[in-house]
């Protein structure tokens, strides 16, 4: 395993795109680079707007009036919600593992 942010393999895309939005409106090139350097992940784009179909259809998200050849997102209320549920849920699972490898001795 890498460090915090070298070992990403809990983080879905859908999240990682949700929390980027959750800063502002961005198109694709800017959430690629916001995640990256958010969490570490490169982001592809077959991944990227395989995501943004996903939370599009769900509501999650919604695309705003294009600027040029760019098309921003934005985060809706749903999104919003959804996304403070899975990051509430992700740290309380962190802070309970973090718990126990302390109580066992392991270093931080």
């Amino acid at each position: 395993m890498g460090g915090a942010r070298g070992h990403t393999s809990w983080a879905d895309p859908s999240t990682l795109v949700l929390a980027s939005l959750a800063g502002g409106p961005k198109h694709g090139y800017a959430i690629v680079s916001d995640v990256r350097d958010l969490a570490g992940v490169h982001l592809g784009p077959g991944t990227l707007y395989g995501a943004l179909g996903r939370l599009e259809e769900q509501g999650l998200i919604e695309p705003l009036a294009a600027d040029g050849r760019r098309r921003p997102y934005r985060i809706t209320a749903s999104g919003a919600a959804a996304l403070d549920g899975q990051l509430t849920a992700m740290s309380s699972v962190a802070t309970a593992g973090l718990t126990r490898l302390h109580a066992q001795g392991h270093p931080a």
